[in-house]
């Protein structure tokens, strides 16, 4: 049951509860499913996101603008990945956010090694794309074990991606890594520095903490994403994509949910904030930024995505779609360009829309109860 839903809602005889899977994509289509995805939360804990914000940027004007006058100018796309590590563990314990950031740092740094490593290998692109479907569902159950909290294992995934395509050699394997290991570093150093700033918890006012769930439950979520995110890469491949990474991540976005009605407005959100998103990153490239403009650029989007993202998830897409293209951008200046724009959108709605209907087929009576009795709740609220 969820906190806002009163107790009798949850009395609910299952038996009288609509409870197929038809049902429940009933559920979800209901007006009142549309008006919780539009709904305004109050960001818990603001001071905790807006420092985790000032940490991310404040490592990206450090680590990006030197390695673009570094030998290695080629390579400051992978140092803006380590620098995302600074936003988990916002909500750990005190003492307990260093070891967050540094392992979030490792994984970071692993998940370009890995995906690096592969193409190196020679691996075809079709294995890679199945390679990060596999590593979707791999690095969801990393982050729900370890509780690093938001933004999840969605950061993970985007490394991977971003390492996707073809590796001339080793050196270039390793230089990847390198360079999201040492941004990774600094970004920790910076965390670890700024600690005493962060608030902490007490009594009256507890970090919100996402209890663990038990095991065979992770394992069968991760299965779920990994399907998921298989099949909504494969079918962006399939349709031509160049980056059909950011279709997993839709539907990885979605499918990490913990209830139907959260996967639902996960969906909705989603799309509405990329094509919002889309449109304001494309007014960005189409002036073909500098690579110094589009640093400037993407430091302020670091720590503003942050102040808003609590609030509503589609207001956070807004920004996170800029913030995600210009890394790409950064990764290959005018490469793409404002081409990735539309594609992103495509990617969204593509990986987006599988990760709803799929979390709808594979989901447990368990599930579908818990829809039930939140749909039953909110039409008693509405008075419907």
């Amino acid at each position: 049951m969820s906190p806002s839903e009163p107790p009798h809602a949850a009395s609910a005889d299952p038996a009288v509860l609509a409870t197929r899977r038809v049902d429940a994509a009933r559920h979800l289509l209901k007006p009142h499913q549309i008006r919780e995805s539009l709904a305004l939360a109050a960001q818990p804990w603001q001071r905790n996101a807006a420092l985790a914000g000032l940490q991310a940027s404040l490592a990206a004007a450090i680590a990006l603008p030197l390695t673009l006058v570094s030998p290695w100018p080629h390579l400051v796309g992978f140092a803006s990945l380590g620098t995302l590590a600074a936003l988990f563990g916002r909500f750990a314990p005190q003492a307990g956010r260093g070891r967050v950031v540094l392992l979030c740092a490792m994984w970071l740094t692993f998940a370009v090694l890995a995906m690096s490593a592969a193409a190196g290998l020679g691996a075809p692109y079709p294995v890679q794309v199945g390679l990060l479907a596999l590593a979707c569902g791999f690095f969801f159950f990393v982050a729900t074990t370890g509780q690093y909290g938001p933004p999840g294992a969605l950061i993970f995934v985007f490394a991977a991606g971003a390492a996707m395509g073809h590796v001339a050699s080793w050196h270039d394997v390793l230089e990847r890594a390198t360079a999201t290991a040492l941004a990774a570093g600094l970004t920790w150093v910076i965390c670890a520095g700024t600690e005493a700033l962060r608030p902490q918890a007490t009594p009256e006012a507890p970090f919100p903490v996402e209890p663990v769930r038990p095991l065979d439950h992770r394992l069968i979520a991760a299965t779920r994403i990994t399907l998921g995110s298989a099949i909504a890469a494969f079918a962006a491949y399939a349709a031509g994509a160049p980056h059909p990474a950011w279709a997993a991540m839709g539907a990885v976005a979605v499918m990490q949910g913990t209830h139907l009605h959260i996967n639902m407005s996960r969906a909705l959100q989603r799309m509405a904030g990329t094509v919002v998103g889309a449109g304001l990153v494309w007014l960005i490239l189409a002036q073909e930024p500098s690579v110094w403009s589009a640093i400037a650029v993407l430091v302020f989007l670091q720590f503003a995505t942050e102040m808003i993202i609590g609030a509503n998830y589609a207001l956070g897409q807004i920004l996170v779609t800029p913030m995600a293209l210009l890394m790409s951008y950064l990764a290959a200046p005018g490469a793409a360009g404002t081409a990735m724009a539309p594609e992103r959108v495509f990617d969204t709605l593509v990986g987006a829309g599988i990760g709803i209907v799929l979390a709808v087929a594979c989901s447990t009576l368990d599930d579908r109860i818990h829809l039930a009795r939140h749909h039953v709740a909110r039409e008693r609220r509405e008075g419907v």
